[in-house]
């Protein structure tokens, strides 16, 4: 396992392609190796801390389960529960959290709390989402694809709904594994400009596609991998009707929409799934989805990246 050149991971963006293989490579192996857990103690007397705020399900069962399982220990941290919520800033935060802990995963409303964090602690720190980017998803959604499609060569993904943190990474995660992209995004909901450049340099160097268009039919057709998430992300909830107004129904995936795509193509999602809302329950309970398989590779790529940084 060759360890990360940046001591942190902030976007997908800071991953060069042959450490996400490697990453992705030690994940199947630890995903291999998941009935003897207990003998892989390579992070005895390590401490991971989780400062959390937004809520969790996957990202905190995931990174507390692979820490445990490789010996070390956590402290989950509730932002209303540090002097944060008092008004300590966040550089005298981290600096702290520095002094008691080895590792920090952050998941927060700013990417900018990320960037402070990063420029602030002593320690690897890993963005565990926030409203700019999701990467520790898109490991474990770029290992899913692999593991499904043996290559990522010659592959063409549709992202169809918003242009939000998981689309942003995922897309980025795509350019640089040459994947090519079709992302079917209505009109001003699409992923920042920088987001776009770096989309667009990365399909470039890989010679692959990548195009935006308005009808998720175009995006779908003949596409091997159909990625959706929710409409309204957290911290979007006072737009929840418009949003609603303006994907549901055009942007919802269903069976209908899913049959332009390959037969043996395969439906990603990250969770929590709105049902009814961007996916219908045919699709997710249906013989394409593999979002089961993907929400487990979470614990996989945690345990490769955590391993990768502290190991």
């Amino acid at each position: 396992m060759i360890s990360l050149s940046k001591k942190y991971l902030t976007s997908i963006e800071d991953l060069t392609v042959e450490e996400i293989l490697n990453l992705i490579e030690h994940a199947i192996e630890f995903k291999k190796n998941k009935d003897g857990n207990s003998s892989n103690q390579s992070l005895s007397g390590k401490t991971l801390a989780l400062m959390f705020e937004k809520p969790s399900t996957r990202t905190r069962l995931s990174f507390e389960t692979a820490m445990f399982q490789l010996g070390g220990n956590t402290i989950y941290l509730n932002s209303n529960d540090l002097q944060l919520s008092r008004g300590e800033s966040i550089e005298d935060t981290a600096r702290t959290i520095s002094l008691y802990v080895d590792c920090l995963v952050a998941r927060v409303y700013s990417h900018n709390t990320i960037l402070e964090l990063v420029q602030n602690c002593k320690i690897p720190v890993i963005n565990g989402l926030s409203d700019l980017y999701h990467p520790c998803q898109i490991l474990a959604d770029l290992m899913t694809i692999l593991e499904h499609k043996k290559s990522f060569e010659d592959l063409t993904l549709a992202w169809v709904g918003d242009g939000n943190n998981v689309c942003n990474d995922l897309l980025i995660g795509c350019a640089k594994m040459g994947i090519n992209i079709n992302a079917a995004i209505p009109q001003s909901y699409e992923p920042p400009q920088q987001i776009l450049d770096v989309v667009t340099k990365e399909s470039k160097l890989k010679n692959s596609k990548f195009t935006i268009v308005r009808e998720p039919i175009d995006a779908v057709k003949n596409a091997d991998v159909v990625v959706t998430d929710t409409f309204v992300s957290i911290g979007k909830e006072k737009e929840d009707e418009k949003r609603k107004s303006t994907f549901i129904p055009k942007y919802q995936v269903n069976g209908k929409l899913m049959s332009y795509s390959k037969d043996d193509a395969i439906f990603l999602h990250c969770l929590p799934a709105r049902r009814g809302q961007e996916v219908t329950s045919d699709v997710i309970d249906g013989k394409k989805s593999v979002v089961w398989d993907e929400a487990e590779n979470r614990l996989h790529v945690q345990k490769s990246l955590l391993a990768s940084l502290l190991g």
